[in-house]
């Protein structure tokens, strides 16, 4: 079964699913708030690996670069809703509240999470009714809910404007240390080239000249790197780590390990 998302609004929606698991490999355009209602997420970000359950409430800032892999969990469906902070609302909002940016420095993209709080809780109780509605919400209801939820990320996290009120797109960064970093991340090259502040064919020549090799080929090395640590050091099965390593098919991974390393990932050596 497929991720069945119910849209209340544009901005505004609950996604269910009862499969094994769901990933998604993403670049977040908006900032996103995620409420957890069932089930596990399990989040790889910037070289590291968290787990989040039910009741916690994850805020996913844009231009993030993250895998996202989500779990049922004792035969109950993974659930959750979504609502996404929008520029141009963030505009209007700190327009009419106050712009700090001109003096806030530039936050480098990292996800957040809030377990059990009850500002947050409150704010999703107040919206899970709105999904028995037969039509979407009115936008000036939707406007009022977002506006809540700005309001209380900032309330229970103040440095949140730091990442809120800025505006700017991707500058020119560190290429190698940024690869280094979300090299697990299967995402296009003109994904990697749009966050490191280039276009396609200048990160294609900065790359060569870090890493003396092709884009392509230095991440599937790097991705199997990674996963050989996690199951001869940390005993964990394959099964366990080629999503986390940047892989989307099992068959494909064993293949690719085998190829690099001489020996299936599931053998005793």
């Amino acid at each position: 079964m497929e991720q069945q998302p119910q849209y209340i609004h544009s901005d505004i929606k609950r996604s269910t699913f009862e499969d094994r698991f769901f990933k998604a490999d993403v670049l977040f355009e908006d900032h996103l708030l995620v409420w957890l209602i069932s089930g596990e997420t399990r989040i790889v970000q910037a070289g590291r690996t968290y787990l989040f359950g039910a009741g916690e409430t994850l805020f996913f800032p844009r231009h993030l670069l993250a895998s996202v892999v989500s779990y049922p969990k004792n035969g109950v469906p993974h659930q959750s809703v979504s609502m996404h902070l929008t520029l141009s609302r963030l505009k209007d909002y700190y327009k009419k509240n106050g712009n700090p940016a001109e003096t806030l420095p530039v936050a480098e993209p990292a996800f957040q999470a809030f377990p059990q709080h009850p500002l947050l809780k409150s704010c999703l109780a107040s919206l899970i009714p709105y999904f028995d509605l037969r039509e979407n919400l009115p936008d000036a209801i939707a406007s009022l809910k977002i506006e809540e939820a700005i309001h209380i990320l900032r309330a229970i996290e103040p440095v949140i404007d730091y990442t809120l009120a800025n505006f700017a797109e991707p500058g020119k960064i560190d290429l190698a240390n940024f690869m280094e970093r979300n090299y697990m991340i299967n995402m296009p090259i003109e994904k990697f080239g749009y966050l490191t502040g280039r276009s396609l064919t200048t990160f294609k020549r900065d790359f060569k000249k870090a890493f003396q090799t092709t884009p392509q080929k230095w991440l599937t090395r790097k991705r199997l790197e990674l996963a050989h640590y996690h199951i001869r050091e940390k005993s964990r099965k394959p099964s366990e780590v080629y999503l986390e390593t940047g892989f989307e098919n099992l068959s494909h991974f064993g293949y690719a390990f085998r190829k690099q390393f001489g020996y299936a990932p599931t053998e005793d050596i």
